[in-house]
């Protein structure tokens, strides 16, 4: 056990108590089509105190966001019927979801896929498979001016 998890300090340097204080109310949607994949997301950010949407593709993800507004959403990009840069870009054009941050979270790792993930509108990239230690970390930095 490291030091920090004994004390409950957490990377922020906020105890446990506290960080959950600060990211209670917070809503993410997740979208992903893989099943195992959306579990051990939500389960991660479940255990840190997210409220967790889910959508599927990007039909659903639209139709979520318009029910109950996320505060960040995970985009996989790779979707059945309506991809995540399609998506992307719809939600980015509209008045109402555009300052929402879009965090792709894909397998696309090739030359050029981040740049033309970032240029579809997503505001970030996270890459998989995710690091289950690293990732709520490599999350939370695009909440910062949300």
């Amino acid at each position: 056990m490291l030091v920090s998890e004994m004390s409950g300090i957490t990377e922020s340097g906020l105890t446990r108590t506290e960080r959950l204080g600060v990211i209670m109310g917070k809503r993410v949607l997740v979208v992903e089509d893989d099943p195992q994949n959306s579990y051990l997301i939500g389960f991660i950010l479940e255990r840190n105190g997210y409220e967790v949407v889910t959508a599927a593709d990007g039909e659903e993800a639209i139709a979520a966001v318009e029910a109950q507004l996320p505060d960040l959403i995970l985009m996989d990009m790779l979707l059945p019927r309506m991809d995540g840069y399609e998506a992307t870009r719809a939600l980015k054009a509209s008045a109402e979801t555009r300052d929402v941050p879009i965090v792709a979270l894909t397998a696309y790792s090739m030359k050029g896929d981040r740049e033309r993930i970032l240029e579809s509108g997503c505001d970030g990239y996270i890459s998989k498979p995710i690091d289950p230690e690293t990732f709520v970390s490599d999350m939370e930095r695009y909440f910062e001016g949300a």
